[in-house]
């Protein structure tokens, strides 16, 4: 079901009926055809569609239906060759408004209804702490998780946690042998979860490093390894110690975010290992998997290498151990058979493309994925430095996610500090964190999440431009023109006899779009589009203000039609930037 602006299905019912007044039926129940235009509110071309089947001119047949309008709602008149320019009434936009007003849904459907989406989105490791790279995942994630909930689509959240494979033996060995290693909860030296977990990665890059040059510790490792996957207990038993940690330290960084993920979206990879035996021999039975160099491998007639040679999907390595693909496969069936999914969504990097397309086709050769199940990769790009290039620390090092929000913060503070002189001491202290976290949410989510984009501070949190403060000062605003409405003003309700200032209307058509737009991300997990609807309804206020007197309007009825537009605006803005998941203050 598509979503569209309620003023033009308004417009569409009017010219259709129109043409069933001056048509046959076997035309007059084709497409009035439609538009948004620049020289009207919309403008419709019918007439040149159908004026041959109509044994008629174009310009002929478009007067006919000019004249059918004459009268009512919607005003009519001819340019060009036969095209129909609509302007509706000022009455039926002040009733539009006055609808929409009423509206707690501000006029958006529930068109999702009845479909169970599976969102697989941030899947950081264990042990190691959340970095720039976990950012672009989990914010889009969480915001498609926020518009298909809100277009009333059944939403399942999925965390898939790595917590399994050689790096754990590794690790889990390396404090075996080194049982000083300060990250324990027992450990004074430790304030929460996020340090331990930061001193854990710490401690995983030595393992590594052990591992790499020592063929006696790489071969205990191992060893922990095979223990590990057996069920030892002492193994295991380390192993849910890291798990808790880590993901203690996930939320709070989830809860700092401000991301609806929870522990109870988590969905390790761990919990489909006894799984894995399973999917490769279904896989060998079907003919899917070969062994292929001591591999079992899945080819594909359509995906070869530049050498031209077939690139396969890798089920089972040479070794005996599991790649992320048999992982992938029995997730998917998890998600297919248990979950009961229609549709799944997996907002990964655009390099993991070519593994999803595989994994996808393998799932549906081997029935695991009926045609009934929609699976999408929702790619995204890089996040980049100032320079263009991957966004790194100046040692060359993953930039911590904890730091870049501090970064963050630091900037709205000081930017709120010199325009916000109202707001002192811890006022400014909650704003700041909101503008801050806001902004860099509000960067990634604008920009068209197949490109990369540049990480910038000082633009993020800047008061001028299509950013996140500039969004949220633009919606506190508003809140402060209500705050000084006189009592009662907004209950007075709309006058629909009123005229409309071009600037009233403008606004009015563009609130009137809000469903359309949060339809649209919903059926093409873009966010950014409703980023740019955001901008141009804030710029469409700021103009609108400045052309029409509110709370010093020439007459009272005028004056409440006003502040029943500030306050659809400003819920607009505010349910906007809740389904990107900022934060909208009241003051700023």
């Amino acid at each position: 079901m598509t979503e569209v602006l309620a003023a033009k299905s308004l417009a569409e019912g009017l010219v259709s009926a129109a043409m069933g007044r001056v048509l046959p039926p076997s035309l007059s129940r084709r497409d009035p055809v439609v538009r948004a235009s620049e020289h009207a509110d919309f403008q419709s071309n019918v007439a040149l569609s159908l004026a041959g089947s109509a044994g008629t001119t174009p310009r002929a047949l478009a007067q006919s239906l000019r004249q059918e309008l004459d009268g009512g709602p919607l005003l009519a008149s001819l340019s060009g060759p036969g095209f129909l320019n609509l302007t509706l009434a000022d009455s039926a936009l002040w009733s539009l408004l006055a609808d929409r007003s009423a509206d707690p849904r501000l006029g958006v459907g529930r068109p999702l209804a009845g479909v169970r989406t599976v969102v697989d989105y941030s899947g950081p490791n264990i042990a190691k702490e959340m970095h720039v790279g976990h950012l672009r995942t989990t914010v889009i994630g969480d915001s498609l998780v926020r518009v298909l909930a809100f277009l009333g689509a059944d939403v399942v959240r999925q965390n898939h946690l790595g917590d399994w494979g050689t790096q754990f033996g590794m690790l889990i060995q390396y404090l075996d042998e080194h049982p000083e290693a300060p990250w324990r909860c027992s450990d004074p030296t430790v304030a929460d979860a996020g340090d331990q977990v930061s001193a854990l990665d710490g401690l995983y890059r030595v393992a590594r490093g052990a591992f790499t040059a020592d063929p006696g510790f790489a071969e205990r490792a191992r060893r922990r390894v095979v223990a590990l996957q057996a069920g030892d207990e002492a193994t295991l038993a380390v192993w849910r110690d890291l798990v808790a940690v880590s993901s203690e330290a996930f939320q709070l960084l989830y809860d700092r975010l401000g991301v609806q993920l929870t522990r109870a979206d988590e969905a390790a990879e761990s919990s489909y290992n006894p799984y894995l035996d399973e999917i490769t021999e279904a896989l060998v039975a079907a003919g899917i998997a070969v062994e292929s160099d001591g591999a079992l491998c899945v080819f594909f007639d359509d995906v070869t290498g530049p050498d031209g040679e077939p690139v396969p999907l890798i089920v089972r390595k040479d070794d005996g151990g599991f790649g992320y693909a048999a992982t992938d496969l029995a997730t998917l069936r998890h998600r297919v058979d248990t979950l009961k999914a229609d549709r799944i969504l997996y907002v990964v990097d655009a390099r993991q493309a070519l593994h999803f397309r595989m994994v996808f086709a393998t799932a549906r050769r081997a029935g695991w994925l009926p045609d009934r199940v929609e699976a999408v990769h929702v790619p995204f790009g890089t996040v980049m430095g100032p320079g263009g290039t991957p966004f790194k620390t100046r040692a060359g090092g993953t930039v911590r996610l904890s730091e870049l929000l501090d970064a963050a913060e630091d900037g709205a503070r000081a930017a709120l500090a010199e325009k916000s002189h109202d707001l002192t001491g811890a006022e400014l202290e909650r704003v700041a964190r909101a503008a801050g976290i806001g902004a860099v949410k509000y960067a990634d989510l604008s920009t068209s999440r197949a490109k990369n984009y540049v990480f910038d501070i000082d633009q993020m949190v800047s008061l001028q431009g299509n950013t996140g403060v500039y969004m949220q000062y633009a919606h506190a605003r508003v809140r402060a023109i209500l705050r000084k409405a006189p009592e009662g003003a907004l209950d007075r309700g709309v006058d629909t006899a009123l005229p409309l200032h071009p600037a009233e209307r403008a606004l009015i058509l563009l609130l009137d779009g809000f469903g359309a737009v949060v339809g649209e991300v919903g059926r093409e997990w873009e966010p950014h589009r409703l980023c740019g609807y955001l901008f141009a309804l804030a710029k469409a206020f700021t103009e609108f203000y400045g052309d029409c007197p509110v709370l010093k309007a020439p007459t009272d009825e005028l004056r409440s039609n006003r502040l029943v537009l500030c306050r659809l605006t400003g819920d607009t803005l505010a349910r906007g930037l809740d389904l990107l998941g900022v934060e909208a203050p009241e003051r700023m």
